[in-house]
């Protein structure tokens, strides 16, 4: 895939807009009427790419984020001489919002591929020592690629889904060893190993004047005084990562625990999305 990427102008909202937001946020409501800490509404099409090995749609809100994964044969990490590798990419092409431009990479889609990348392998939802085919020589490496289809806030949540979702899909060509040399055999399929207790998740918190909100839209975060993104996993926290602004003490102390709170409810959407037989349109 394209290494493209883009460099995200900050939607500039009229004053009276944001001072609309923010004070309904304060009066304890949301601008779409969502309690605080109350997710959009989540769809998800899983292998809706026939040629990826895994592929996901996830539509969170009007935000919208297709993940495919794609396998290839590489040598293991010399730290690592007994596992696969992983490795995630993202990028949000200009057709995902008027305020996005053609450009070089940027920072924020470098952040949320880490995230999301550092969330899954810290979980333990991948068997890396399934993805070994000879110990210091040949491994499976996976590939995530993340593309932003629509851009309506919370990025990171919906591509943390959308990849978890595809590698949940995702079915492995057979690896061979013919005269001392690894390939792919893509006719015949095995299924990644993955362990769906331990799904990861990324929950991200904004803050408003003094209220914490989860999900936000992109109206949401531009009026925003502090972002964070917290990785949980079998309730337990894997990752954390602070985007913008300051949280005091207890804000981190709130997060965390409502974060391993939301976890459970939101494992529980995804689960069910994922397993679910119907394949209805997702509409952008």
């Amino acid at each position: 895939m394209s290494n493209l990427s883009i460099t995200q102008q900050p939607e500039i909202l009229p004053q009276l807009r944001r001072e609309s937001i923010r004070r309904i946020v304060e009066q304890g409501q949301r601008a779409d009427g969502r309690a605080h800490l109350e997710f959009r509404n989540i769809d998800i099409i899983v292998n809706p790419v026939k040629t990826a090995d895994g592929s996901a749609i996830v539509k969170l809100g009007n935000t919208v984020v297709i993940a495919g994964v794609k396998t290839s044969i590489g040598v293991p990490y010399p730290d690592t001489p007994d596992e696969g590798a992983l490795i995630v990419n993202l990028e949000t092409p200009p057709l995902a919002s008027p305020e996005i431009e053609p450009g070089p990479p940027d920072e924020n889609a470098i952040e949320i591929a880490r995230v999301v990348d550092r969330t899954i392998r810290h979980s333990g939802f991948i068997d890396f020592k399934s993805l070994c085919i000879v110990p210091g020589k040949y491994a499976y490496i996976l590939w995530v690629d993340i593309y932003v289809l629509n851009h309506d806030g919370n990025v990171i949540d919906a591509a943390c889904m959308a990849a978890v979702s595809a590698l949940s899909a995702t079915k492995l060509p057979k690896a061979i060893i013919e005269q001392d040399q690894a390939k792919l055999i893509r006719d015949e399929k095995i299924e990644l190993k993955v362990d769906k207790s331990k799904l990861p998740l990324t929950i991200t918190f904004i803050k408003v004047c003094n209220s914490l909100l989860v999900d936000p839209t992109l109206e949401e975060e531009n009026v925003s005084d502090a972002k964070i993104t917290i990785g949980v996993s079998e309730g337990k926290i894997v990752s954390i990562q602070k985007t913008t602004g300051a949280f005091d003490r207890d804000d981190i102390v709130s997060i965390i625990s409502k974060s391993v709170e939301l976890y459970s409810k939101l494992r529980d959407v995804v689960l069910s999305k994922i397993s679910s037989e119907s394949y209805s349109y997702i509409r952008i």
